[in-house]
């Protein structure tokens, strides 16, 4: 399990914070990758030329998504991961403080493979950090088990 990379993609540091250390709580032993937005995760994905980015052998097993990201946001990181053959089968979690329909909606048509809205209360995001972690890390079979 612990060879298994998770990459974060949320510009708010203290949602990042809590994030790491929620995985940390929950002994989550996975790398934590962090990028801050949108720009950053299509590079680490593709590169400036879209042949590059991150070897095959080294993408995350589960990415989590933030929606409201500067730069590029949530949406068109999710379409473009799943418009290339390279990123289209990682699962792709949105984690998100949106709670509209139109959200919802919008994310699972672009192909998230699940949505959650983050937890207001500490002990509540702890624990949907927890339970995320454990789902598609432990349990989930992705495509390159």
């Amino acid at each position: 399990m612990a060879n298994k990379k998770i990459l974060l993609v949320e510009d708010n540091i203290n949602d990042r914070m809590l994030i790491e250390r929620a995985l940390q709580k929950a002994n989550v032993p996975n790398e934590l990758i962090v990028l801050n937005n949108g720009a950053e995760a299509l590079q680490y994905f593709f590169s400036q030329d879209g042949i590059g980015g991150c070897p095959v052998e080294d993408l995350p097993v589960v990415v989590l998504v933030d929606l409201n990201l500067p730069k590029i946001n949530g949406f068109e990181v999710l379409r473009r991961m799943r418009s290339e053959k390279k990123t289209k089968l990682i699962p792709v979690v949105v984690f998100t403080s949106s709670n509209e329909e139109q959200d919802i909606v919008n994310s699972y048509h672009l192909g998230a493979n699940s949505f959650v809205c983050k937890p207001i209360k500490f002990d509540e995001f702890i624990e949907a950090i927890r339970l995320l972690g454990l789902y598609w890390l432990v349990i989930n079979k992705t495509a390159t088990d």
